[in-house]
């Protein structure tokens, strides 16, 4: 009996009811890249959070970041969390590319700007 008064009450909404009724159910869908926050919008990383982003772009586990840093695991498994979430990556590949595109960490000179050495400019005058 349940089924034919559901059936009768679908009858009875408005073609824009019966939409609305299917988005409040239908599940949520992640927002595009354009609907996601900037950087600007974004939280700012801590100090330690850029130290555990920079961990974690040179390659290590969260076992050996917490042996690094002489933090618990469950700790550094809390800032990649939070760090995550701040910079709206789902994954440590996504975060390091992240970091790389937002000059947060430089990987063996790639994405570096250290300052040429005060010889090699006045080689590069003369």
């Amino acid at each position: 009996m349940l089924a034919s008064q559901s059936s009768q009450e679908k009858e009875q909404t408005s073609p824009k009811e019966q939409t609305s009724l299917q988005e409040q159910t239908s599940p949520k869908e992640q927002p595009s890249l354009q609907e996601q926050p900037s950087l600007k919008e974004q939280a700012p990383l801590s100090d330690r959070e850029l130290q555990i982003v920079e961990l974690v772009a040179a390659g290590l586990t969260n076992q050996e970041i917490s042996a690094q840093l002489e933090i618990s695991k469950r700790t550094v498994d809390n800032h990649i969390s939070n760090v995550l979430n701040k910079t709206a990556t789902g994954n440590r590949v996504a975060l390091v590319r992240w970091a790389l595109k937002w000059g947060k960490v430089c990987i063996d000179d790639v994405n570096c700007c250290a300052l040429p050495a005060m010889g090699s400019q006045q080689e590069l005058a003369s």
